[in-house]
């Protein structure tokens, strides 16, 4: 009996893109000794992206998407793709044509050789701008220092990932998922393959510098808490970078007095130090905090609104 290959694309505003994906993919599944399924999540898109996806059945019977009911967020679409594929193995990826299919092969080859995780690693081309390079490489950097689990520059959502590792991940309900480093915190045996990126089919990307610095910020809160040992690190900086103030508040209450208003230097160095330090410690606690309260209330990653997957999930 043959293993099936399912594979999983969140789209968020992808019109451009859907059907050219569809035909690449296809073109790759349809060499492999696979029977295959591929799920499209559409992600609370506001164009013609579901219109797309439900014109693809007629292109192959295999092809099927899920609804959600609103735009939940990349993480939570891929956890959605991840709990209703039913394949041997899963492969993700995006929807906006920069992960090449041809590069599926590679990894079921390295599934075929016994590794449960085969994840993608991105190598930026020459004409990538520098501000894109080094947020990026900034962006792992925080990550690897702040966490004990270690991620590799360029780790993307591209991956493939083995039945049992999918059994795991599909029983987890994080708030604020962060799967790249989630998968690599499962461990099992995985594997990384380089490879540089298409460039963007169609549309513009939909990660914006605010959108970026939320996921690096989900990111390293998700894995580690050493931003809470910093908060104290940093208190006791401030701390003591206030007693710099003591020479100048010497010199002006003894060589200075007439100009001087009394308390002033001392009144100053307390609110400026310890006032910034107050803020950024809060911060710091609001943050772990606000996600124990979203976990708390144990709301689903997403809604399912339609689908044509045989076994509806909305049904369930």
């Amino acid at each position: 009996m043959k293993k099936k290959l399912s594979v999983v694309i969140p789209s968020f505003n992808e019109e451009g893109n859907i059907e050219e994906l569809a035909a690449r993919l296809l073109a790759v599944l349809k060499k492999l000794p696979y029977t295959y399924e591929v799920i499209f999540i559409d992600d609370g898109s506001s164009d013609g992206t579901l219109e797309k996806l439900k014109g693809l059945g007629k292109l192959d019977h295999n092809l099927f998407y899920l609804e959600l009911s609103r735009n939940f967020g990349h993480q939570n679409a891929l956890k959605a793709g991840y709990d209703f594929a039913t394949g041997d193995a899963i492969v993700s990826m995006d929807g906006d044509m920069q992960h090449p299919p041809e590069l599926i092969p590679q990894f079921t080859e390295k599934w075929e050789e016994g590794y449960d995780v085969v994840y993608s690693c991105r190598e930026y081309q020459d004409d990538t701008t520098i501000f894109k390079t080094k947020t990026s490489d900034l962006f792992y950097s925080m990550i690897n220092s702040l966490s004990e689990t270690k991620l590799e520059k360029g780790t993307a959502d591209f991956r493939l990932i083995d039945r049992k590792v999918a059994n795991v991940l599909v029983q987890l309900n994080e708030n604020g998922l962060f799967m790249r480093g989630l998968i690599k915190w499962l461990g099992f045996k995985q594997y990384a393959i380089h490879y540089q990126a298409d460039a963007r089919f169609s549309g513009k990307s939909k990660y914006t510098i605010k959108k970026m610095f939320r996921f690096a910020i989900e990111g390293i809160t998700a894995f580690s808490v050493r931003p809470l040992y910093m908060a104290t690190g940093i208190g006791v900086f401030f701390s003591f970078a206030s007693l710099l103030y003591i020479p100048y508040i010497l010199y002006s209450y003894f060589f200075r007095p007439q100009y001087e208003v009394q308390g002033w230097a001392s009144l100053l160095a307390t609110v400026a130090f310890f006032g910034g330090m107050h803020l950024m410690v809060l911060g710091i606690i609001g943050t772990y905090l606000g996600k124990l309260f979203m976990q708390a209330k144990q709301r689903p990653n997403y809604i399912i609104r339609s689908t044509n997957l045989k076994d509806d999930p909305t049904k369930l």
